[in-house]
């Protein structure tokens, strides 16, 4: 059951917010598209040498003749968006109210390279579950707040924005919105959030549930089980292979942000080169038109126009930076235990699939787990449906 109280939005600091993107600067945006400076093809015939000629051309040209980003701003507009001060930082969230009484409040968190783009399509299934084929008893009203540095949000103006100070952020956040009893989900960059949230406890928060599991990216884990050993091997295998952006951005944002900030395709490129799985995808999605799922073309573009029109390629970086520094800072210490109960999804896309016993230790207090068939790093973005349902499974035992 919700509990909510209904603060005065003046009395709290939140104002409305609209996308409303000038002309002059999506013709700009074109403009540098056409006046790219492009490398010379690879000398290989798979990615070992980065982003492909082939897919990033295809997108290019898509991005500069065919698609219209209008389509998004107005996708956006016709949800309720805000933006609050928090700790220094305007915060930019959309929030959207269930129709259904009782419904249990979620706030969840995008990740890189990400943004509230990814979890558009579960919006619906997740506030208005009896449209989508669920019941109304798993309703959710759904706060998505853009990361500081990210989209629409303020950039952090001195250091410190660790995800833990975003977990504050968002307890305050939610707070502010007169929730006194929520639950919160993550994955990528909002796992760790979302897993800050669990380990801090702040009043309220009941539940978490999340589809990356962080604790496991800081170090060794079992290889007791062949499950485990598949795991570790897949964590090898990036590290050695795909650990670049990842590297770039926890010790070299600014400078990778210079070209991130002067250059479209640059931005693009940097975005795509991600993980295998996703990268697979969206080259499918542009070369032979077969999107996985609802990574589509359009919505692929949408939210690297997302990070172009906000100037933001820098400042999200930093917050790798910022977490490799918080991680530094805190070497050698226990972190406190998540006592509120957690739930986690494994889908087989993912950098790892997260054998149960590695979730089970970084969470004892776990609630609900499940192997999915489908869906990859971008779960929500990807398979929102599917998404949604675990979202509702994990938080039924919590109403």
């Amino acid at each position: 059951m919700s509990v909510t109280t209904e603060p005065s939005a003046a009395a709290a600091g939140i104002r409305p917010f609209r996308v409303e993107t000038p002309q002059a600067e999506l013709d700009a945006l074109r403009g540098r598209i056409a006046a790219t400076r492009w490398p010379h093809k690879e000398l290989v015939e798979d990615r070992s040498q980065g982003v492909q000629s082939a897919t990033i051309n295809k997108l290019a040209d898509y991005w500069a003749s065919d698609y219209d980003w209008r389509k998004c701003e107005s996708k956006l507009n016709a949800l309720s968006q805000f933006k609050t001060e928090i700790d220094g930082v305007d915060i930019h969230f959309i929030h959207v109210r269930s129709p259904h009484p009782d419904a249990l409040p979620l706030i969840m968190t995008h990740g890189w390279p990400g943004s509230v783009i990814e979890l558009l399509e579960v919006v619906g299934p997740l506030t208005d579950p009896t449209a989508h084929g669920g019941r109304a008893e798993d309703a959710f009203d759904l706060v998505l707040p853009s990361l500081p540095g990210y989209g629409f949000s303020g950039e952090p103006t001195e250091v410190g924005w660790d995800p833990g100070r975003v977990a504050r952020a968002w307890a305050e956040l939610m707070n502010r919105l007169g929730y006194t009893r929520y639950v919160a989900q993550g994955g990528d960059v909002g796992a760790s959030v979302t897993d800050a949230m669990a380990r801090q406890g702040p009043e309220g928060l009941v539940g978490v549930h999340t589809n990356l599991l962080v604790t496991a990216l800081g170090g060794p884990q079992p290889t007791d089980s062949e499950e485990e050993r598949a795991a570790a091997d897949a964590l090898a295998t990036f590290r050695a292979s795909g650990f670049g952006y990842f590297l770039e951005q926890a010790t070299r944002p600014q400078t990778i942000g210079y070209a991130l900030l002067d250059s479209p395709v640059a931005l693009a490129a940097w975005m795509l080169d991600h993980d295998t799985d996703s990268y697979q995808k969206i080259s499918r999605a542009f070369l032979d038109e077969q999107p996985a799922g609802d990574l589509t073309p359009d919505r692929i573009v949408d939210n690297i126009t997302l990070y172009w029109l906000t100037g933001t390629g820098a400042s999200a970086a930093r917050s790798y930076w910022e977490s490799g520094r918080a991680a530094a800072g805190a070497a050698g210490q226990t972190p406190p235990e998540a006592s509120i109960p957690v739930g986690f999804t494994t889908f087989p896309g993912e950098i790892f699939q997260a054998p149960r016993s590695w979730v089970e230790s970084a969470y004892p207090n776990l609630t609900y787990f499940n192997e999915v068939d489908k869906g990859g790093h971008f779960a929500a973005w990807e398979e929102p449906v599917l998404f949604a349902s675990e979202v509702r499974a994990a938080f039924r035992p919590l109403r």
